[in-house]
């Protein structure tokens, strides 16, 4: 047996459903579990692979917690200054 995936355009899944039904003797139908836990679940995937591919290529940087946090005081003291009444 096969496993596919389909995107099917919103006004033809009860047509699709239809012939799915017809033809339940040759198709299995399954959610997928990752997506029963997270719908969300391949575009976070997909987010997260493209962040890991431009560190890899020097698009993009990690930094310490330290600094972050550093950096993070200087900014929250700078608006400070800037709104303070």
């Amino acid at each position: 047996m096969q496993t596919i995936t389909l995107q099917i355009q919103d006004n033809y899944l009860s047509s699709f459903m239809n012939y799915i039904q017809n033809h339940k003797q040759n198709i299995t139908i399954s959610q997928d579990k990752n997506l029963e836990l997270d719908p969300y679940f391949y575009d976070r995937q997909n987010e997260l692979e493209q962040i890991r591919y431009d560190i890899k290529n020097g698009n993009s940087q990690l930094i310490s917690f330290e600094d972050f946090e550093g950096n993070t005081d200087i900014f929250e003291k700078e608006l400070e200054l800037k709104y303070a009444n």
